[in-house]
């Protein structure tokens, strides 16, 4: 998305935290490309002929964008990553649903690298994956969110920065660190 469409995008998003509900509408006219790209990225993790495809996870991001209310909307990058974020939690929901053993027991020990194309069963990836977000999360927060903002929600390192409010070279160090210590716990090393 050019600069002029980045600025569009904020503009739309304080519209609507205004309370102008005709913002929401050319909001989704605006970003449906963007959610859908990330929508798709997060589906290659999924099983063939998984019930849920990329447009149902659009749809239900909306769904639950709309009731979000205690979001001080800043900026484009803001969004994406919250939709991101909301994209994550509907997979691991679903993977949950499916009875994908929680703990990843029947994963391959692989690296982060390569999860995607060898794990058995894409549901159980996106378990373990959570998992392993969550367990940086509580050791390092700031790197996990780099990494859902980065891996997820396919961001710059520039964009993660501004969502951040961070320099460029943090975001650099704490992707590399954040890297490190999933592949680490993905491999079960």
């Amino acid at each position: 998305m050019d600069l002029a469409g980045s600025a569009e995008v904020t503009g739309l998003l304080k519209a609507w935290r205004g309370g102008d509900q005709a913002a929401l509408d050319r909001l989704t006219a605006v970003v449906h490309a963007e959610l859908h790209r990330i929508a798709r990225r997060y589906m290659r993790n999924e099983r063939p002929g998984n019930t849920l495809q990329a447009t149902a996870l659009v749809n239900e991001v909306y769904l639950r964008l709309v009731d979000v209310k205690s979001v001080e909307w800043q900026h484009r990058a803001q969004f994406f990553a919250i939709s991101a974020q909301i994209m994550r939690n509907i997979l691991v929901d679903a993977a949950r649903a499916r009875g994908s053993d929680k703990r990843g027991g029947a994963l391959a020990k692989v690296s982060l690298n390569h999860a995607l194309l060898v794990s058995r069963e894409p549901g159980a990836y996106i378990l373990a994956l959570d998992e392993a977000l969550t367990g940086l999360s509580l050791i390092a927060p700031r790197q996990a969110q780099v990494v859902e903002l980065r891996y997820f929600g396919g961001m710059s390192e520039e964009e993660t920065a501004e969502v951040l409010k961070t320099s460029t070279r943090t975001v650099r160090r704490d992707w590399q660190f954040a890297r490190a210590w999933l592949q680490r716990e993905l491999s079960g090393a």
